[in-house]
């Protein structure tokens, strides 16, 4: 099976910037929002499904990210990104937002479960990396940002991974937080990682991962 991670983290705490030393050349990247990298990579360049060349694909449809990932190991990849994940669900939504029906929540919900559970279900040494944004709940605890109380009733996306971490930013330092605080659901499995905060360095975490796990790096052709 694959490796779901979930990371969390508020704007500008540093999600992205955590993909800084990541080998474009091992992995793909799904941009949902066509936004810009925070910094400078000639390594990442767009692909469409009908191109052999190319590492970052521009899609927000949950069909096609399921489709990448499972293609990702016929490919060579090690690693899937998708950054960010929220708006998988919340541009769906957006171009929906005109519908009455309810049904339209459990088809949103829906698709971000099938990304998950594709993660899931893939090569054993294929990680998929779900970036998105944080929110706090009306009791205070902290959660992955979806689109609303409908949808958590459904599901409760944290809890689909064994790992998820959280970036946090002090004294200008960047970091990930590998264990709750108590008011989050930040975790790991135990002995993965040998402090509660580590650098905020995404090829770092694949690494010990790999190491945890002792995963197969054959690829399938």
């Amino acid at each position: 099976m694959g490796i779901p991670v979930l990371i969390l983290g508020d704007s500008g705490s540093g999600k992205s910037a955590s993909m800084m030393k990541l080998n474009p050349e091992e992995g793909f990247l799904i941009n949902p929002e066509n936004k810009r990298l925070p910094f400078k990579s000639s390594g990442w360049t767009p692909r469409n499904f009908d191109k052999k060349t190319g590492n970052v694909f521009f899609t927000d449809l949950a069909s096609d990210i399921v489709l990448i990932i499972q293609h990702a190991r016929r490919a060579g990849k090690r690693f899937v990104v998708v950054d960010d994940f929220q708006y998988v669900m919340a541009n769906q939504f957006m171009r929906r937002r005109s519908e009455k029906s309810f049904e339209k929540f459990t088809e949103i919900g829906g698709g971000a479960w099938d990304a998950i559970r594709a993660a899931q279900s893939a090569d054993d040494s294929l990680i998929v990396y779900f970036l998105a944004h944080t929110e706090e709940t009306p009791g205070g605890r902290v959660k992955m940002k979806t689109i609303g109380k409908m949808l958590d009733e459904k599901i409760t996306v944290e809890g689909m991974f064994t790992i998820a971490l959280r970036t946090g930013v002090a004294d200008g330092r960047y970091y990930f937080t590998t264990q709750s605080d108590g008011t989050d659901p930040v975790k790991s499995p135990i002995g993965l990682f040998d402090s509660f905060q580590i650098d905020n360095d995404l090829s770092a975490v694949d690494a010990a991962i790999r190491d945890y796990y002792e995963l197969n790096d054959g690829v399938t052709e």
